[in-house]
């Protein structure tokens, strides 16, 4: 009988983001989506999406806490600038791929502490990881 996936599980995420053609295919249909004006390149404003998406939780004895509005713009900016690695005020799809393998594999390793914790939304890379390793199970089974 298998479990099923979870977060907990950092096979999953780590499956995925080795899984060149699933996670490039995902990533690169994340980018598309982001990049608004077609220029090939994610601004701030257009990356403000993504990062908005990544739900900013701070915790106090397991308790959520509200988070004043300049500390998560903070964040954002940190977030931004962990994304544009050449620093040119912009991110490039390559900037945007690795990054997004950087930080999935460091949630996976669970690797220090992560100011964000990613939501199962439909759009998430956590969820086509996830949604990757089921349907690896489905056919396991129909096998």
């Amino acid at each position: 009988m298998h479990a099923s996936p979870g977060l907990e599980d950092g096979e999953i995420i780590l499956g995925f983001i080795g899984d060149d053609e699933a996670f490039n295919g995902s990533v690169e249909d994340r980018f598309a989506y982001l990049d608004t004006n077609h220029d090939g390149l994610l601004s701030y404003s257009e990356m403000l999406k993504e990062l908005q998406s990544l739900r900013m939780i701070e915790t106090h004895f397991g308790i959520d806490v509200k988070s004043d509005p300049k500390e998560i713009a903070h964040v954002y900016d940190s977030l931004f600038v962990q994304f544009d690695c050449d620093s040119n005020g912009v991110v490039d799809l390559e900037e945007f791929k690795a990054e997004t393998k950087r930080l999935m594999a460091a949630m996976a390793n669970d690797l220090g502490f992560l100011p964000v914790q990613m939501i199962l939304n439909k759009d998430s890379f956590l969820k086509k990881a996830i949604d990757r390793e089921f349907m690896k199970l489905q056919s396991d089974v129909s096998a």
